[in-house]
């Protein structure tokens, strides 16, 4: 059996990918902070839990691991604002640190989740490859590319290094977002009616099922023929997944009026976006990966939880309202505590 190390594993991506592998045979050691719960992660066979920060990993959480896939990150544009030294400290400096230690203990395979934000405003023509010039334009999109740049050189022979650029991912995952694009239209069209869209619709984003990017994660660990991906980058997603959001919007309104019976308008809010861009995937498919699920089948699929009353939104499904919380609540505390407790000490 191998095993796995996921760091991140408690968050949006990884309370999907967790599950899949250990499906598939994996073990999985899954490390986090667990801010959102580790209760989003069902106690099984083959899982071992382990509370730690990314900034904190040492050569012990690497033994007998054979594959790293390095999903830690602050993970939006807003947060990435807000808190921009944990983000160059989290999403680059302790990646590149995870990826030598897991290189020194003879990991076999390390995969970076980056992100295809890093291609930042390009005009409306382009659509961009691998080889494209990047140009990131936030916190998190620069962080990215200087964690690409970190750990792509450590590549070698003996050691197996990807880069998975992902398309904005959406749909249904235990650890549930509702500041993504096509997760947050869906839950206004549902809930009130009013699909909130950002100013002016024009921008080309790219798109990618979460379920979809957690498979190509795997299918890249899993690849027979080291030497065709090694070293390599890789944009995940699909070319029928590449929206302008205004047309993507009319999709989610239709797919939540006939899933529901109601009547869902556009409204607009924000300054303009300027990151726009279309990107291909030609490459990743090219080695047998494709994928599997459009913003229609996300859309059903998050009614349908909404419905049934499994879901709903909360402090927890916006990354950074839930970060402030918990900073709150941290203040809140240090100021009451006393040796160690609040009323037991």
């Amino acid at each position: 059996m191998q095993r796995v190390l996921v760091t991140g594993a408690g968050g949006y991506i990884g309370t999907t990918l967790v599950p899949m592998l250990l499906d598939a045979g994996y073990a999985v050691r899954a490390l986090d902070r667990f801010f959102f719960g580790a209760d989003l992660l069902t106690p099984r066979d083959g899982l071992e839990l382990v509370r730690e920060d990314s900034r904190r990993i040492t050569p012990a959480h690497l033994t007998e691991i054979d594959h790293v896939i390095d999903l830690v990150a602050v993970s939006n544009d807003p947060s990435g604002e807000l808190y921009q030294q944990a983000t160059w400290q989290i999403n680059h400096e302790s990646r590149v640190r995870t990826a030598r230690m897991a290189k020194e203990a003879g990991v076999k395979r390390y995969l970076l989740p980056s992100s295809c934000s890093i291609y930042g405003f390009q005009a409306p023509d382009v659509i961009c490859t691998e080889q494209h010039a990047i140009n990131p334009l936030t916190t998190y999109a620069k962080a990215n590319r200087a964690a690409e740049e970190g750990v792509l050189p450590l590549a070698d022979d003996g050691f197996t290094v990807i880069v998975l650029r992902q398309s904005t991912v959406f749909g249904y995952a235990p650890r549930m977002r509702f500041d993504l694009a096509i997760n947050g239209m869906t839950y206004g069209a549902y809930t009130t009616g009013k699909l909130p869209l950002l100013r002016d619709g024009t921008q080309w984003r790219p798109m990618v099922h979460v379920a979809d990017t957690a498979a190509a994660q795997m299918f890249m660990i899993g690849f027979g023929d080291p030497a065709r991906i090694n070293g390599q980058i890789f944009n995940v997603g699909s070319d029928a997944n590449n929206y302008q959001l205004r047309p993507l919007a009319e999709t989610v309104r239709d797919t939540v009026r006939e899933a529901t019976d109601r009547d869902v308008e556009i409204e607009w809010y924000g300054e303009p976006d300027d990151r726009s861009y279309r990107v291909n995937f030609d490459k990743v498919e090219a080695l047998g990966w494709k994928a599997q699920r459009t913003a229609g089948d996300a859309v059903v699929e998050i009614c349908r939880k909404l419905q049934s009353g499994g879901l709903d939104k909360t402090p927890k499904t916006i990354t950074l309202q839930w970060y402030k919380e918990l900073d709150r609540w941290h203040q809140i505390i240090r100021d009451v505590e006393m040796y160690g407790g609040i009323l037991n000490l």
